[in-house]
């Protein structure tokens, strides 16, 4: 009897370790139940086993089980996988013979490819937004069926979704095919999905309508993609459409004109041109990091542009990177490709001479010049281009300084982002991906040695699982702006693999052979993003040391233009970045049209300041202005304009 009752009880373990015996099967709700009616009422879904799945499907083994709820991120991405069905449900309610085809949830929100011969218009979307919140309010539950392979592509052929009937051929023989229906209306989903539409809540709008290939190939068909976006509360769907009006009005191509910084031409696509201004802020920056570097003991190296493909079959990037590669042949046939990273080009310059265990660590910085041939529609502004500049480097060390160097490096990494303005900075641990160099036993020894680096570093991490480089693990940094937006810059790698694939080597205190641990690390990541991101955090209005027109000496008559030479002059030998404004307009115009380039200070002069040898200094955003004599204001203004690394550039080699 005792045995008898053993087989019927399965053993669902909590996230707290505890166990809890139930009759098999076993539902998510009925656990949820059974702990308390509040957890009951809040949850929208189970994780079993790790798998995500619907509260009330059947559990019938033992099992680890989590019960999700729409406050935490699985809850959020499913509540935006519902507002995708409900808008393709409102969709077809409202236009008869639209084709769905897939909609997924995505950051921030989800979206859906219809096939409909008439575009949506911005008044389509307002009808198809209010239909959603009438589905909503119905509140019908999603229920999950299972069909047959063939009973499903013949359905889906009859009422006229080929494209549904085209995805169900695609799946793999051994996928089960699930429908998830919502009242009267269904679509082939895997799931799962909340309760009820009514849990997916109001706080969602729509967004935009764009055009998208089916599956991605520009050889298909056409279709339209609405986009939403969808939070728990109507707060948290307020906030994020100001974020979105303070992105547009931060928007660095906007601002890239309007400053005079850059452009960008369909001559070039992917590539960026640099007016004075902004190469001036570009030098200002990489002048800035370079000095930290010079102070942490890196040396500065330069390599070729064209690398014969031998190099990157060696390293393993051609497997990997071909497709993103730009390549060029020479007359004697023989395939160069333009670089699209510098780490193989750096392993050479290492293996020039013989190396000692007391030449390490090499700390070997470039700002190296890459090219990827990255997709059309991913290009955007100067934060996605092909052609751009890595703030490169690679430390070669023995394994016994891993550690060391890696809590050296993560230190620089906090000090450049704190002098930059970023005071938020996350971290995450990338471990192997599925497609990598390299045995695990060479993996497991490089991402014990990345975590003992950063725990000894007293850095907070969490787990980005399969997200490495195919050579190593990786710490990635993300930053958080002004504006609560998250960007991923900087990155530590450890590889064993490389040195070994291009036969890196060092003696060693026995006198043997043997392969140096190669760091790949970044702060910036790339130039030009990281410009754009600086940009749009100070919405153009950089720090005085920053800016690239740190201050304009403007007129307000004829008589003092010999003044504001002498002032102009004054300024540009205490090292400040100074234009000269003579123009016979009135001062208030002047004001405006800098305040709009967003340069930091205005130095106004008149015959009175002429006479007294004092300036009137005005500061982007404020009316006020400061009656200072001129010795002073120099000395002030060139404290203030000093670079926070500007102690360390003397005597610099680069």
């Amino acid at each position: 009897m005792q045995t008898a009752e053993k087989l019927d009880k399965i053993a669902i373990t909590l996230p707290d370790g505890s166990v809890r015996h139930y009759d098999a099967p076993v539902t998510g709700l009925t656990v949820a139940e059974s702990i308390g009616k509040r957890l009951a009422k809040d949850a929208v879904a189970v994780k079993v086993n790790g798998e995500l799945r619907d509260l009330t499907r059947d559990i019938e083994g033992d099992a680890r089980l989590e019960i999700v709820t729409r406050e935490t991120p699985e809850g959020l991405e499913l509540l935006r996988h519902d507002c995708a069905h409900i808008m393709a449900e409102a969709v077809q309610e409202l236009y008869p013979g639209t084709q769905v085809t897939i909609g997924p949830a995505i950051a921030n929100g989800f979206y859906y490819d219809f096939a409909r011969s008439e575009p949506f218009t911005p008044a389509d979307l307002e009808k198809i937004e209010e239909k959603m919140h009438e589905i909503v309010s119905r509140d019908l539950p999603f229920t999950r069926e299972v069909w047959d392979r063939n009973d499903a592509i013949r359905h889906f052929e009859e009422i006229g979704e080929k494209y549904k009937a085209e995805i169900i051929r695609d799946l793999p023989g051994t996928e089960t095919i699930t429908i998830y229906r919502q009242g009267r209306w269904y679509d082939l989903c895997r799931g799962p999905h909340m309760p009820s539409t009514g849990r997916a809540g109001h706080a969602f709008k729509l967004m935009k309508v764009a055009g998208a290939y089916w599956r991605g190939d520009h050889r298909n068909a056409m279709l339209q993609r609405i986009y939403g976006t969808a939070w728990r509360s109507e707060k948290e769907l307020e906030a994020y459409l100001h974020q979105l009006e303070e992105a547009e009005r931060r928007d660095h191509r906007r601002l890239g004109r309007e400053m005079d910084l850059f452009h960008q031409q369909e001559e070039a696509v992917g590539s960026v041109f640099w007016h004075d201004n902004g190469y001036t802020l570009w030098r200002t920056l990489e002048n800035y990091v370079r000095s930290r570097l010079q102070a942490d003991g890196y040396i500065e190296v330069r390599t070729p542009q064209l690398i014969d493909r031998s190099l990157w079959e060696a390293s393993g990037h051609w497997e990997k990177f071909r497709e993103a590669m730009f390549t060029v042949q020479t007359e004697e046939e023989r395939v160069l490709a333009i670089k699209p990273m510098n780490c193989p080009a750096h392993v050479q310059i290492y293996r020039q001479g013989i190396k000692s265990y007391r030449d390490l660590p090499i700390r070997m910085a470039e700002f190296g010049s890459c090219h990827r041939n990255e997709p059309s529609g991913a290009l955007h502004g100067i934060m996605r281009v092909r052609a751009f500049t890595q703030d490169d480097a690679h430390i070669f060390c023995t394994p016994e300084q891993i550690t060391e160097e890696s809590v050296k490096f993560c230190r620089l990494l906090q000090r450049v982002y704190k002098d930059l303005g970023f005071e938020d900075v996350f971290v995450k641990f990338s471990d192997r991906p599925e497609k990598r160099a390299g045995s695990d036993e060479v993996w497991d020894r490089a991402e014990q040695a990345l975590k003992d680096a950063a725990n000894a570093a007293g850095l907070s991490w969490e787990l980005n699982p399969g997200e490495g480089a195919f050579y190593g693990p990786k710490l990635e940094f993300t930053l958080r702006d002004a504006i609560g937006r998250d960007w991923q810059c900087g990155t530590l790698q450890v590889d064993f693999v490389l040195p070994e694939r291009l036969d890196a080597e060092y003696v060693g205190e026995d006198g043997q052979r043997h392969r140096p641990v190669m760091l790949h690390r970044a702060i910036l990541g790339s130039m030009e993003r990281f410009i754009g991101m600086l940009i749009e955090h100070y919405a153009g209005r950089f720090p005085l040391w920053l800016a690239p027109v740190q201050a304009v000496v403007a007129t307000i008559t004829n008589d003092a233009d010999d003044y504001a030479r002498t002032v102009r002059d004054a300024l540009a030998r205490a090292g400040v970045r100074t234009r000269l404004d003579l123009r016979n307009e009135k001062i208030n115009l002047k004001v405006r049209e800098h305040s709009l380039r967003k340069v930091p200070l205005l130095l106004v002069v008149g015959k009175r300041e002429a006479e007294e040898r004092t300036v009137a200094i005005r500061r982007l955003g404020s009316n006020a202005q400061e009656i200072l004599a001129l010795d002073e204001a120099l000395h002030k203004i060139g404290i203030e304009a000093r670079s926070p690394a500007g102690d360390l550039v003397e005597d610099s080699p680069f």
